[in-house]
């Protein structure tokens, strides 16, 4: 099971407003933030459902090749919201929300590029 995961972004401050952006239709909020004085090494943000941050992002250079994050959600209709509010954030289309059946028949998704180009993605594998 993973506990958690992240990326490197190139601009801290405007990837912390994507973010919480983005991610509040489905239930994550920034819970935690450090700086570099404290980590020894950057500044970091952690997102997720109350108590426990498990996505993070941290400043530097970004991942290369760009990452791919799919978040979980219970229903179509989060999928939409995230995709609304990621788009509202700044972020760029790369698939609006809809069925994906090359995966599976009920794989319903929506891929926004962040700003440094991260496929982050809402899915719902619910029927309808």
């Amino acid at each position: 099971m993973i506990d958690h995961t992240g990326l490197v972004v190139s601009d801290f401050e405007r990837s912390k407003r994507f973010y919480v952006t983005a991610l509040a239709p489905i239930g994550y909020a920034m819970l935690a933030e450090f700086p570099a004085s404290v980590t020894g090494h950057t500044d970091v943000a952690g997102f997720g459902e109350p108590p426990k941050p498990d996505f993070w992002i941290s400043r530097g250079t970004p991942n290369q090749p760009p990452i791919h994050i799919a978040f979980r959600v219970g229903s179509r209709a989060l999928v939409e919201a995230f995709y609304q509010a990621a788009m509202t954030a700044g972020g760029r289309d790369n698939g609006a929300p809809g069925l994906r059946p090359h995966y599976h028949p009920h794989y319903y998704g929506a891929f926004v590029l962040d700003p440094d180009g991260h496929n982050i993605e809402a899915v719902c594998h619910e029927p309808g």
